[in-house]
């Protein structure tokens, strides 16, 4: 009887290659009756060239992939029949001493990682690797079969297309004639088109990544091989699959097809490059998603045996050329419209490069029924290298609240309100802080064409928004009272509102300062603790931003600045004459930027003629708001 339907599936194979060659020929004659005219147009149009392909020669791809992938997975081996025999497997599992069924599936290349990285403990036993696009030769299924089937027989997964039936069917019976047991399920999971005529049925897709996932934890688990089709049968049923393409896969060695034009998107593709069921203008991909979902949930087609209520698995799978942001975007908006839209409950999802389709663009959406014995499945452990790692039922709610710092959040309306009365320690802060901040703004013309010249033009306008912030909320929130709270919310202020480098480096600054002035407040602040809260934030700026003295940095007039305040009060110098007499070294320190060579920001990329004409705009800025603080002081104690 096996040698009957031996005979059979020789036949049917041979009567398939001989009906593909007549389409070939035909289409061979339609393009040589079609005229020069079209020859013309299709040699002009502009996608009409070869890819770009980081590979040797286009016929080794498949064996020089495997290479690849097995000395990067030592758990991996390969059958040493190259070129004709492709075929990946275990490399702690025999044949002749394995005593558990092996899990085999395959197909034509181009699909990675797909199938061979999903060869491991777990999961498949072997993969068995066509060329390009192409089933696997019966030669090198049936060498699979005879390396890792022991006793226990193996279960083949096959996914829905002729060439893969055929070959993978014949080996099946070939096998079978040499005594080993063996089982095959075929996977149809494509949900695009109507429900198909004739003997062609659904593609197989993605989807058959989950049920190697489910079969191969079956045989793990010692089940018998008829129990393992059963559960990979059952699992092949409940899952359904669409693709959407931004673009057309190039095969190696091959000119780029130019079959989608800009602005344009591909519904129902299959993993081949084929067209897909429309095509249709490119859409948001909340849009795309929705439309997704709703063709493979259709009650009309009832492709798949979901319900509202219903438990299901989610798999977002790139093609091969989608960026994993955009597969997280699709994954973000896939799992509340099944919530919200079709009263499902998600169960798990799993998001990456599954099943691609060499570079196309896209991506395709899979969702699977679920119940407690298929998520039990899908959650035991494998040693495939590509099954993703961290996704099980143990999932923490989506989103926490934002942390806030101990002191807002255990005495809030003291930090964050301007007291009604200030202390004559209040007074001075609030002079200092309004005149080093409208000095700002009434600098920010020159600082933006000075910035001109060594930057991108926006120094004042930057500095000019953290100015206006501060005395904005100066009015409100300050609490001038206590002046490291104070210091801690200058730097909020100019976080919200200044962007790029300055911002940053104000917001560290005031942070830095803040943290040593908290630290040493306990019994009032000091002339020496404020030169230790500058010395502290000089540094905090140094260690993240990378600057040092000499670099043409704001730093360049705060560290002469802060050398000259502890100098000066070590000596025991008055303390505001010691602030005035600092920033006269901060001035001094800022106007000698123009003899540096910056090297640190935009400027490092200006000539050192250009610098020459001009100090650095971010320590002049530095140089105004602290000799305008310094002024203020003096003029309110002379007062």
């Amino acid at each position: 009887m096996c040698a009957v339907r031996v005979y059979i599936y020789i036949y049917m194979y041979i009567y398939l290659i001989s009906c593909s060659d007549k389409q070939n020929a035909l289409k061979s004659t339609t393009i040589q009756q079609s005229g020069i005219a079209n020859w013309t147009v299709r040699t002009h149009l502009p996608m009409d060239f070869h890819s770009k392909k980081l590979i040797n020669d286009p016929n080794d791809v498949v064996t020089e992939f495997i290479e690849g992938l097995v000395e990067t997975y030592p758990g991996l081996q390969y059958l040493d029949g190259f070129p004709d025999v492709k075929v990946v497997l275990r490399a702690d599992v025999s044949g002749a001493t394995y005593d558990k069924v092996a899990v085999i599936s395959g197909g034509g290349s181009g699909h990675e990682p797909a199938h061979a990285g999903f060869v491991g403990e777990g999961m498949l036993t072997a993969a068995i690797c066509g060329d390009v696009f192409a089933s696997p030769p019966v030669d090198s299924i049936l060498a699979g079969i005879r390396a890792v089937t022991g006793p226990s027989g193996c279960l083949l997964i096959v996914k829905n297309y002729t060439g893969d039936r055929l070959n993978f069917g014949l080996a099946a019976e070939q096998a079978k004639s040499e005594g080993y047991k063996v089982e095959m399920v075929i996977v149809g999971d494509d949900c695009a088109l109507p429900p198909p005529r004739g003997i062609a049925g659904r593609r197989g897709l993605a989807g058959t990544i989950l049920v190697h996932k489910i079969a191969g934890a079956a045989a793990a688990s010692g089940l018998s091989l008829e129990e393992v089709a059963a559960e990979a049968k059952r699992a092949s049923d409940m899952v359904g699959t669409m693709g959407v393409a931004l673009s057309v896969c190039t095969l190696p060695g091959q000119v780029t097809p130019d079959r989608l034009g800009p602005g344009k998107m591909e519904l129902g593709l299959g993993i081949h490059g084929e067209p897909g069921a429309a095509v249709a203008d490119l859409q948001p991909v909340d849009i795309v998603v929705s439309h997704v979902l709703k063709q493979i949930l259709s009650a009309e087609t009832n492709y798949v045996p979901i319900t509202r209520g219903s438990r299901v698995v989610l798999m977002i799978n790139g093609l091969g050329a989608t960026p994993l942001m955009e597969l997280m975007i699709a994954a973000g908006k896939a799992v509340p419209g099944l919530q919200l839209e079709h009263g499902l409950a998600v169960e798990r999802v799993y998001t990456g490069s599954f099943m691609t389709s060499l570079d196309m663009a896209g991506f395709s959406i899979t969702v699977m029924k679920a119940d407690q014995a298929i998520l039990n499945r899908l959650d035991a452990p494998t040693r495939a290298p590509n099954w993703p790692v961290a996704v099980d039922g143990n999932h923490p709610p989506a989103k926490i609240p934002v942390p806030v710092p101990p002191s807002r959040s255990k005495k809030n309306d003291e930090v964050s309100s301007r007291p009604e009365q200030l202390s004559p320690l209040g007074h001075i802060l609030e002079v200092a802080i309004e005149a080093a901040a409208t000095a700002i703004i009434n600098l920010k013309d020159n600082l933006n064409e000075w910035d001109s010249k060594v930057g991108d033009g926006d120094c004042g306008s930057t500095m000019s928004r953290g100015a206006s912030a501060i005395l904005e909320d100066m009015k409100k929130f300050y609490p001038l009272n206590d002046p490291a709270e104070t210091v801690a919310e200058i730097g909020s202020s100019i976080r919200k509102v200044m962007g790029g480098t300055s911002g940053i480096i104000y917001d560290i600054f005031f942070k830095a300062a803040y943290a040593h002035l908290k630290a040493n407040s306990h019994a009032g602040i000091t002339a020496l603790q404020w030169a230790g809260a500058l010395e502290a934030a000089i540094a905090a700026v140094s260690k993240y931003g990378g600057a040092k003295a000499g670099y043409r940095t704001l730093l360049d007039a705060l560290i002469p600045a802060s050398s000259a305040l502890k100098e000066k009060l070590a000596s025991g110098e008055d303390p505001v004459e010691a602030f005035v007499f600092s920033a006269e070294a901060a001035v001094t320190g800022a106007e000698s930027t123009k003899n540096m060579q910056a090297q640190a920001g935009r400027s490092s990329y200006v000539s050192a003629d250009i610098l020459a004409s001009v100090a650095d705009p971010g320590a002049m800025a530095a140089a105004c708001w602290y000799r305008a603080g310094a002024l203020a002081l003096k003029s309110k104690f002379k007062g």
